[in-house]
């Protein structure tokens, strides 16, 4: 670019080697960033105090704070701080070291205390991939690229498990954890809209839930579609479904549901929706029996079931992955994990080792296709990376997927027991191929009433 555009900043930006591409005032050679760059500007500008990636005129200063986005909002009536944090019980960090840093010995007997605790235990999961007829338009779709059809195959298996279940129908509220752009939400909506459930903006609602801000949402193509989306940018950590106003107005009955809920962001939405929902209002009436979700009384806002400021829960899907990021204080399945002679010590170093099932120490091994190799970069993209520092040679590759899924199971079976204990009977389920991704299993849950299956 040999000269600005006309009626565009006149800085030159070395770093992207052309001209500002801001518009400027009538008259002016410069946008508001780049004003200091002029000869005799009438004002001197600073970085802003609140973010330092953006600059404001010194004597504006006071004025800009009071507007900056990055200024401290007042946190909504639903931000309770760490109401979903679970218990403080000392300085983890401690207890937090890597593997490589542990001996062979420490290791040996750690691998003892992991197989002795998951004797018993259902440790292979069974292959359950579903599709759903609202997904097929866009799966055959050529536009698509793989990255795209390999989420859509996931959205359409966790669709698929939710009808299954008798859980996707009208009449209730699905909260979306770690919701993202909203793709999930955006196709319960259109499985609804696409069966003739959907009559009307009394029929459904879908609260999504997610902590970051996010760009290219798809539920604001939905406003004006009758049905209520409602965004709530909180951490789950700090989130009490109890006070939301969406959830306490008509008292819809709950769904979860969640797509690669990453570390103990799958701990915090349990606790959040089993546990901060179902807090009683003082002036509440003494809880009713629970509906199932097939029954008919279910189909349309019921009563206060569950004696709280909102619905009672039907049910939940949520992708698991990224066991390496759970922490102990998150976890609920703290008493299993203590029933079987395992503390936080211990947790932690069996986070570290569930790495191993995914981290892409395969490569190393001769047996690995490339193809396999491709799809295992393409999904360390998509979640958390890994500690390196978790990296051992005592154990051969082989070895160490054997014990990494050992691992994360074990930790899935210690969410089962909270579940079960709380009343919700639990499965776990490969709802996708591992050739889609590699975190392919789907914790399902609903009423212990309404299905047979164990945890």
């Amino acid at each position: 670019m040999a000269a600005p555009l006309p009626d565009r900043c006149s800085f030159f930006v070395e770093r992207k080697k052309r001209f500002c591409k801001m518009m400027v005032r009538k008259g002016q050679r410069f946008c508001g960033e780049h004003a200091n760059a002029a000869k005799g500007g009438s004002a001197r500008r600073i970085v802003c105090p609140l973010d330092p990636k953006h600059t404001v005129a010194e004597d504006k200063l006071e004025k800009h704070l009071k507007k900056c986005n990055s200024r401290q909002k007042p946190k909504p009536v639903y931000h309770v701080e760490n109401i979903n944090a679970g218990p403080e019980d000392g300085d983890e960090s401690l207890l937090d070291v890597s593997l490589s840093e542990r001996s062979w010995s420490e290791l040996e007997l750690l691998l003892e205390k992991l197989k002795k605790a998951s004797e018993g235990l259902q440790c292979e999961v069974e292959d359950n991939f579903l599709d759903h007829p609202a997904l097929q338009e866009e799966l055959v779709n050529p536009k698509n690229g793989d990255s795209a059809h390999k989420h859509l195959k996931q959205q359409a298996s966790i669709l698929g498990h939710l009808d299954e279940l008798g859980l996707l129908r009208r009449g209730r509220c699905f909260v979306e954890f770690g919701a993202g752009r909203g793709k999930l939400s955006h196709w319960i909506h259109e499985a609804l809209k696409n069966n003739g459930d959907l009559k009307s903006s009394e029929d459904l609602q879908l609260l999504l839930v997610e902590r970051s801000s996010i760009r290219f949402k798809v539920d604001g193509k939905h406003q004006d579609a009758g049905v209520q989306f409602e965004r709530l940018q909180v951490d789950i950590q700090h989130l009490d479904l109890s006070k939301v106003p969406l959830l306490r107005d008509k008292k819809f009955p709950l769904v979860g549901v969640g797509k690669h809920l990453c570390g103990a962001a799958t701990d915090l939405a349990l606790r959040c929706l089993l546990e901060t929902s179902t807090l009683r209002d003082p002036e509440s009436e003494p809880p009713q029996k629970r509906l199932k979700p097939s029954e008919p009384g279910a189909e349309v806002a019921p009563a206060d079931c569950s004696g709280a400021g909102v619905g009672p829960v039907l049910g939940l899907a949520v992708a698991l992955c990224c066991h390496h990021r759970c922490e102990w204080r998150h976890f609920v399945g703290q008493q299993f994990f203590l029933q079987r002679g395992l503390g936080a010590a211990e947790f932690s170093a069996i986070c570290r080792m569930s790495s191993w099932a995914t981290c892409g120490l395969r490569a190393a091994n001769q047996d690995c296709s490339s193809q396999h190799s491709a799809n295992q970069g393409s999904e360390e993209e998509e979640h958390e990376p890994v500690d390196k520092t978790d990296t051992v040679k005592f154990l051969s590759p082989a070895e160490r997927e054997k014990v990494g899924h050992l691992c994360k199971r074990l930790i899935d079976s210690g969410r089962c027991h909270f579940l079960k204990s709380r009343g919700f009977s639990s499965r776990l389920s490969c709802y996708t191929d591992r050739q889609v991704t590699l975190e392919n299993v789907l914790l399902t849950a609903v009423p212990s009433s309404c299905s047979t299956s164990s945890s």
